[in-house]
C-alpha cells in the first residue's frame, strides 16, 4: 500500500490518495485504473487488497491497480458525492482534473480513457456513475454497488445516448426497501434502481444490471464483488 496527498486547489485542502499495487508493477506498462470513492471503506470491509491478489495470482483479471480517495466524515462524503452537494462539482473537478492525473503521473501510466474504472457503493455508486457520465471521453467503466438514485440521477440517465460507450455495472439488493441516510430519513432505495435499470436498459454498448439478495451493508456488497470485478476487469 501506497499514498500520496494532493493540495486541491478546486477544494482548498489537503486530500490523500491510496493504492494498492500488482505483485510484479512495472511502469511504463498497460494497466487498468481502479478508483474507488468511499476508498478506506473498500480497503477494509470489501477487502480489495486481499481480492487484487486473488484475482490477480488466478489471472481473472487485466493488471490492475486499485486507488482509493476517502471522506472525513458522513456530512463530508455527503457535500462531496451527492449530486445536491455543495461541493460536488468541486470534488469532481478535483477527481477528474487532479487526483487521476497526478496517480498516473506517479506511477507513469499512459492517460488511458478505457482502462480508467470508477467504482462506489451507495453514495460513492451515485458519484462515479455522474462523474463518468459528465466526462464519458475520460472513462471506460462504471462499477455501482446500490447507488443512490435520484431525479438528477435519472435525468443523466436519460441522455444515456452522449455515454454510451462506458461499460456499467449496475448492482441492488432485494432488501434495500428501507436504507437510512446521512438525513435521518428512510429511504426505499431498490424502487428507484429498477427505473434507473429500465431508463438505461438498451441504450448503453455493455450494460449488467443484478440483484443480490440482501441489504445496504458491506456484508453484501463484499460477497458480490469478487463477479463484480471478474466481470469488468477480466482478462
Amino acid at each position: 500500500m501506497e499514498d500520496t496527498q494532493i493540495n486541491s486547489r478546486f477544494l482548498q485542502e489537503a486530500i490523500t490518495l491510496k493504492w494498492y499495487l500488482p505483485e510484479g508493477f512495472h511502469p511504463f506498462q498497460d494497466y487498468q485504473l481502479c478508483i474507488m470513492q468511499d476508498g478506506d471503506d473498500y480497503f477494509r470491509m470489501g477487502r480489495i487488497a486481499t481480492l487484487s491478489d486473488e484475482l490477480h495470482s488466478e489471472l481473472a483479471i487485466e493488471p490492475t491497480i486499485f486507488v482509493g480517495i476517502h471522506y472525513k466524515d458522513k456530512y463530508d462524503r455527503r457535500e462531496k458525492y451527492h449530486p445536491e452537494g455543495k461541493q460536488n462539482q468541486s470534488y469532481i473537478d478535483f477527481l477528474v482534473k487532479e487526483a487521476i492525473p497526478a496517480i498516473e503521473d506517479k506511477l507513469y501510466l499512459q492517460p488511458i480513457a478505457t482502462n480508467r474504472v470508477l467504482i462506489g457503493d451507495s453514495l460513492a455508486g451515485t458519484l462515479a456513475f455522474m462523474v463518468a457520465s459528465q466526462f464519458p471521453s475520460s472513462f471506460g467503466k462504471i462499477l455501482m454497488q446500490s447507488p443512490l438514485v435520484t431525479d438528477t440521477v435519472l435525468e443523466r440517465a436519460k441522455q444515456a445516448e452522449s455515454f454510451k460507450s462506458i461499460e456499467v455495472y449496475h448492482t441492488i439488493g432485494t432488501e434495500e426497501t428501507a436504507v437510512h441516510t446521512t438525513t435521518g430519513d428512510t429511504s426505499d432505495f431498490l424502487s428507484p434502481n429498477r427505473t434507473l435499470h429500465q431508463t438505461l436498459q438498451g441504450k448503453l454498448s455493455s450494460y449488467t444490471y443484478h440483484e443480490f439478495e440482501g441489504n445496504h451493508t458491506w456484508k453484501y456488497w463484499q460477497k458480490d464483488l469478487r463477479q463484480l470485478l471478474i466481470s469488468m476487469l477480466k482478462s
